[in-house]
Parts: C-alpha cells; structure tokens; sequence
C-alpha cells in the first residue's frame, strides 16, 4: 500500500521524504488554513519537494468554477492531482479533466455508490473515509471492502485511497481490506514502527553489546 501524508505543513514531508515512507501528499482547504500559508505557494513547495502526486483541493462547488480552478491547480506543477467533490458537479467536472489528462482525487467518499460513479468518471484516485464513518457507527472498513469488490469486478483503474485514517490500526486494516493508498497524518505513519517488543529487544541488545566491551568503528 502507497502512504500518501496527509498534512500541509512542509517540514513534516521534508522529514518523512527523508526516511523514504512518503509516496505522496494530500492536502485539504481544512490543513491549508492550519499551516497559515498561501495556498498555490504551499501546493508549489510541496511539488518540488515530492515527485509523487500531490493532491491540491477546488473551492468552487459548481463545475465551471471547479473547472478553471482545477486548471489553475494542474498548473502549478505535472504532479498536481484536481481534488473535487464527490457531487454531480465535481464528477462533470472530473469527467472533463480526465479527458484533459488531469488527474483527479475524487473525496468525500460516504457510499459504494459513490465510488461506482467516480470510477465510471474517470477518477485517478476515489477518497472514501473511514474514520469519519466510524464516528457514526458504521464500518469504514466495510466501504473500502466494498469499493474493493466492485471495482475489480469491472476492471476499474481508480485508486482507492483510503482517507480519514487515525491510527495504526486503521492504516492495517485498510490494507487488509485492499485500499490502494492510504492518506494517512505523519504522526501516525511514523506510529506503524513502534512496538513495545521491539524497544525491549534493542533495549537487550544494547546492554549485552556494551557488556563485549567492543567497537564497531
């Protein structure tokens, strides 16, 4: 499964393209207003700083409007993904830009159904969110399974990106369920290499190691 980082704040994907755990980076009009910054000027430093897809959010939410901002997005950089709206507007809108050889992040993904019609859009890349289900009490994980299935049995090309994600629980189960990306906060992919056992060992190790008296260098 790809991580994509889910953040806008530059110096958390710096740190993680570092360690080689980032294969792209969404951001949304919710973490572009935490970071503080100009919105084409984050999109562009991000761009240059990955060359995986870099998702970058329309404000319009009509598809004339999200059509010329969604061009204004792609041109920033050829890594621009247009994220849209998963409304009949955002898919007209997504139907045109996939014509264009724009790709597209379809999100606010809620329902099969919805996915089914992003796919059927063109869609790069069909945003479902678990994490936003589970505070409802219903089963995120279910929807990626779902996707899953239907999208295989028609062949669709559309990445499922597994969204909303909270923790390192979710991060296995989405993979388990067959998300082809998952968006997930840095914090939390850099959660996935912790384990208590292996603290403890590198912990034993050590003690041991110091107890040979030797050097490596």
């Amino acid at each position: 499964m790809k991580f994509f980082v889910d953040t806008a704040i530059v110096a958390e994907i710096r740190d993680l393209a570092e360690y080689g755990l980032m294969d792209g980076v969404t951001t949304n009009p919710s973490l572009i207003a935490k970071s503080g910054r100009d919105f084409k000027e984050v999109i562009a430093e991000i761009c240059g700083i990955t060359d995986g897809p870099v998702s970058a959010e329309v404000a319009a939410l009509d598809a004339p409007g999200m059509l010329a901002e969604g061009r204004v997005l792609a041109g920033i950089a050829p890594n621009v993904v247009v994220k849209l709206p998963l409304t009949l507007d955002g898919l007209k809108a997504c139907r045109v830009f996939t014509a264009e050889g724009i790709r597209t992040n379809v999100t606010l993904c809620f329902s099969a159904n919805q996915a089914l019609l992003a796919a059927k859009a063109g869609a790069s890349y069909i945003s479902p969110f678990i994490g936003r289900l589970d505070d409802i009490n219903l089963d995120g994980m279910e929807l990626i399974r779902e996707i899953r299935q239907i999208y295989d049995n028609y062949g669709f090309e559309t990445e499922i990106l597994a969204a909303s994600i909270r923790s390192a629980n979710h991060v296995r189960e989405a993979a388990l369920a067959g998300a082809d990306v998952g968006t997930v906060p840095a914090k939390v992919i850099k959660a996935l290499a912790a384990h208590p056992l292996t603290e403890c060992g590198l912990e034993q190790f050590s003690k041991d190691w110091a107890a040979t008296g030797q050097s490596i260098l």
